[in-house]
């Protein structure tokens, strides 16, 4: 870390991000040990699947663009992209176009979620509060997200995310902190990452963490074979002749 740092600037972009990510860890592990039961995302399925078929693809989907957007724009070093012989212009239309795609697509999804949660009313009844805070945290850093996208890089002082906050977030896992970086990134780019924060923080403690519960045994578990004790309802056609009497 150099010198002559702002406080607020240490606390924002290092405390903070130290915090964030030792509650993040730290409450993941102690969810899994003592309450294995709870770590679900306690689908409402069975309430209502007309506005989950539209609202849960379309919310899924999306989010898993916007995450592999920014493991590229954040991990993937400027030099690196531009070694292989992709532009700065080229990477920016690429990622303008499909950043704004995908987050239209998980703020429209998370919208139709939401909706679905406060119109239906057994899915309603089923909404903890930890839900609710749990909406807010990650409506907001999507809406923040998109809006630092758009505002951030369509208008004519678009600001180049790849000097500021990319090599700020590459430093904070380095354990060579670079506040200063942060501080000179936009409000917009410093909001989402405020709230991007905050929605990690508060991750281990919701529904969230179905995320880490991938059903790989599936691909590898043997195959259940159903037997009907009616020979009529098997998949062989019956013989033909007398009809069998009960």
């Amino acid at each position: 870390m150099t010198g002559n740092v702002d406080t607020v600037d240490i606390v924002l972009w290092v405390v903070l991000p130290y915090m964030a990510l030792a509650v993040f860890v730290g409450g993941h592990v102690w969810r899994y040990r003592y309450d294995k039961f709870g770590w679900t995302t306690r689908s409402s399925e069975l309430y209502e699947n007309r506005l989950l078929r539209v609202g849960s693809p379309l919310f899924h989907f999306g989010i898993l663009i916007v995450f592999l957007g920014h493991v590229g724009g954040l991990l993937i070093p400027k030099s690196w992209t531009q070694a292989v012989g992709i532009s700065q212009f080229a990477y920016h239309v690429i990622a303008v176009t499909l950043g704004t795609v995908a987050g239209v697509c998980t703020l429209a999804g998370a919208a139709i979620l939401v909706y679905r949660r406060r119109t239906v009313g057994p899915v309603f009844s089923a909404t903890t509060r930890n839900d609710k805070v749990m909406y807010v945290l990650l409506v907001g850093t999507i809406v923040l997200g998109l809006a630092a996208t758009v505002l951030g890089n369509v208008t004519e002082n678009a600001h180049d995310y790849r000097q500021t906050v990319s090599p700020w977030f590459r430093s904070i896992f380095a354990f060579q902190p670079e506040p200063t970086l942060m501080a000179q990134a936009g409000l917009g780019f410093q909001l989402h990452a405020l709230a991007a924060l905050a929605l990690f923080a508060f991750w281990p403690f919701s529904r969230l963490v179905h995320v880490f519960s991938m059903p790989l045994g599936y691909l590898t578990r043997p195959y259940i074979v159903y037997r009907s004790r009616e020979p009529r309802l098997g998949t062989s056609p019956p013989r033909r002749g007398w009809e069998r009497t009960p």
